[in-house]
């Protein structure tokens, strides 16, 4: 929801907040979605595969036909696709996932 909330009332958050929670998020999410789809994979294999696909779906965005950029104009297909290519967004994905990796990290530590 903040994610959401970022990039719909970005007047809401500071300019770093706005700019860039929202992509750090969705790599977030990416990270748990697949480690909730395969627990029995190790972080660092979810990790990996995370930012694979998060870099695949930004590097997908230099591709422009009719079909896919429909999907785009689409608020959900916007979300996943996303519109156009950014470098900062690959970082964003990379801080995500560590996020998503360290906390994981925590969580087993303290409850293993």
């Amino acid at each position: 929801m903040l994610g959401l909330a970022s990039r719909s009332y970005p007047e809401l958050f500071p300019l770093f907040i706005a700019t860039y929670a929202g992509d750090t998020l969705w790599a977030l999410m990416v990270f748990l979605l697949i480690g909730f789809i395969f627990p029995q994979k190790s972080i660092v294999k979810v990790a990996i595969f995370a930012l694979l696909f998060s870099f695949f779906i930004e590097l997908s965005q230099f591709y422009h036909a009719p079909w896919i950029d429909n999907i785009r104009e689409y608020r959900l297909g916007g979300l996943i696709l996303g519109y156009r290519f950014l470098w900062s967004d690959l970082v964003c994905y990379s801080v995500g996932v560590a996020i998503g990796s360290v906390g994981e990290i925590i969580w087993l530590k303290l409850n293993g």
